[in-house]
């Protein structure tokens, strides 16, 4: 259940600013993301598979499912990622037949050079806020993230529009 506050005559436009500025970090992010990208030699494909494996380590199906390539391409995607020593491809422990995809400690030092300061400066900024404004920061950030998930999920179920 949504629960509705309307408390200030200046609701309409604090929305609009605040969905005006996430529009901008995320332009802000995807840009930062692709001169990255683009330093480094890394497609998007690419950039999302280490991405997700600064998580931890995955299987190839899961990078499939994130990155949205065929099992062929992912395949493909590994092999050129390993090449360049940027992952690690090894049989799972608990299940042979399966294979565990990891990043390498070359991605780990890449991430802190390229993300690093934004992730201490990042915690300045948390820093300067209170434990409720961060909870209600919090509240809203997931709140953001399942709409968009689920968005993405009933675009990606409907037909393709024809031009």
């Amino acid at each position: 259940m949504i629960e509705l506050n309307s408390s200030s005559e200046n609701r309409d436009e604090m929305a609009r600013d605040i969905g005006l500025a996430i529009m901008q970090w995320q332009d802000a992010t995807q840009a930062y993301d692709e001169a990255v990208g683009a330093r480094l030699g890394l497609n998007m494909a690419e950039r999302h598979c280490i991405g997700l494996l600064y998580g931890g380590p995955q299987s190839a199906g899961a990078i499939a499912r994130v990155t949205g390539l065929t099992p062929a391409a992912v395949t493909a995607l590994i092999d050129r990622l390993e090449a360049r020593g940027l992952l690690t491809r090894t049989r799972s422990l608990e299940d042979r037949r399966k294979v565990v995809i990891e990043a390498t400690e070359a991605t780990r030092e890449l991430s802190a050079r390229y993300y690093g300061a934004i992730a201490r400066e990042g915690e300045k900024v948390i820093a300067t806020f209170s434990d409720t404004e961060l909870a209600t920061i919090s509240r809203f950030v997931n709140a953001a993230l399942d709409l968009q998930r689920d968005q993405l999920a009933r675009l990606k179920a409907e037909a393709p529009e024809k031009p």
